[in-house]
């Protein structure tokens, strides 16, 4: 496999508005190289909850976000991007042509005319309670993310959380489930009203148990099986609960890694760009997505859609100078190189 590689626009993150880059480079004869850590297309869509439905995609009034992350892959896919997945960029140099050579963690380079970080929020991963013993049932019996709910048919299962991933999964779980138990430190949720009141109304059902106000405190297991989750309220009495399966929803553990060290204008864990252009402070370096920030900036899908359209159109001079660029709607000029 070869370990240079020079292309038009180098693409930091293969998640969905990483992947509508791709489409919206390609409509205007941009060719680009997807870097992601992850060893799939689909970055937390496809990780976290590939089967939670998405409700605010224009033109789906809900579709699941593997759903969503396959036909984005399918429309970059006329365009041949080239995926390097499993690896992080680790190192960003301005070369005297004024193009960009990035390096990976796998010994690739790629030198490109721009680079589009659509990174998300950086390198991710859960954040593992502080419970001795935890890493023993890891990839068994405790799971920080649900890919497939089908996996967990017929299981006692608990859920540690409060916030939407928790109260959504809990939902979802009662269905299949043998049985269902969220642990909370308090008798209320931080998650949408309606998912909120769709939980409580399935706890009065006997449908989902709450197990209120308790925190995780310790398990029990043989080998890599567990047999129980042990809780603890606020008073220190204990209870224990029988259960095949613990999903820790904690929230996520952000960092930008190498992205932090490149001199970036960062605010907080984002970067700021002009939101005309997407352009940020390094000549040729562009960023969309949750990653980017200005004034008023939403994080939806959508809003990374948009700063895709405008970081293609800021790049094409970059790649095609001197060359004018008359936009015309996809309508009219249809899909470059396909019938």
């Amino acid at each position: 496999m070869s370990t240079h590689h020079e292309t038009d626009v180098a693409i930091i993150g293969a998640g969905p508005v990483g992947l509508f880059a791709v489409f919206e480079c390609g409509m205007l004869r941009m060719r680009a190289h997807v870097i992601d850590t992850l060893d799939m297309v689909g970055g937390q869509c496809a990780a976290l909850y590939p089967e939670k439905p998405i409700y605010d995609v224009a033109g789906h009034p809900a579709i699941d976000a593997q759903d969503l992350i396959d036909k984005l892959a399918q429309q970059a896919a006329p365009f041949d991007p080239v995926y390097h997945l499993g690896q992080q960029v680790t190192g960003l140099h301005q070369l005297d042509d004024g193009r960009l050579r990035l390096e990976t963690s796998r010994g690739q380079t790629i030198v490109a005319k721009a680079v589009i970080l659509a990174a998300g929020c950086g390198a991710f991963g859960p954040n593992r309670p502080p419970l001795d013993g935890i890493e023993a049932y890891e990839g068994t019996s405790v799971f920080y993310m649900v890919q497939r709910r089908e996996a967990f048919r017929d299981q006692r299962i608990v859920i540690a959380g409060g916030g939407d991933s928790a109260v959504d999964w809990a939902i979802s779980l009662a269905e299949v489930a043998a049985q269902v138990m969220v642990v909370h430190r308090r008798a209320k949720f931080r998650a949408a009203p309606e998912s909120a009141a769709r939980l409580d109304q399935l706890a009065a059902d006997g449908r989902i148990e709450l197990v209120v106000p308790y925190q995780l405190h310790g398990l029990d297991g043989t080998g890599d099986r567990l047999n129980a989750v042990i809780v603890a309220d606020l008073d220190g009495s204990e209870r224990r609960l029988e259960a095949d399966v613990l999903l820790p929803f904690f929230g996520l553990s952000m960092n930008l890694g190498p992205i932090a060290e490149w001199g970036l204008a960062l605010d907080r864990h984002t970067v700021s760009i002009d939101p005309s252009t997407a352009a940020t402070n390094i000549p040729g370096v562009f960023a969309i997505g949750d990653i980017a920030t200005y004034k008023g900036k939403l994080k939806l899908i959508t809003t990374g859609f948009a700063e895709a359209c405008q970081a293609a159109h800021a790049i094409h001079p970059l790649v095609h100078p001197g060359e004018a660029l008359h936009f015309e709607y996809s309508t009219s000029k249809g899909v470059p190189g396909t019938k």
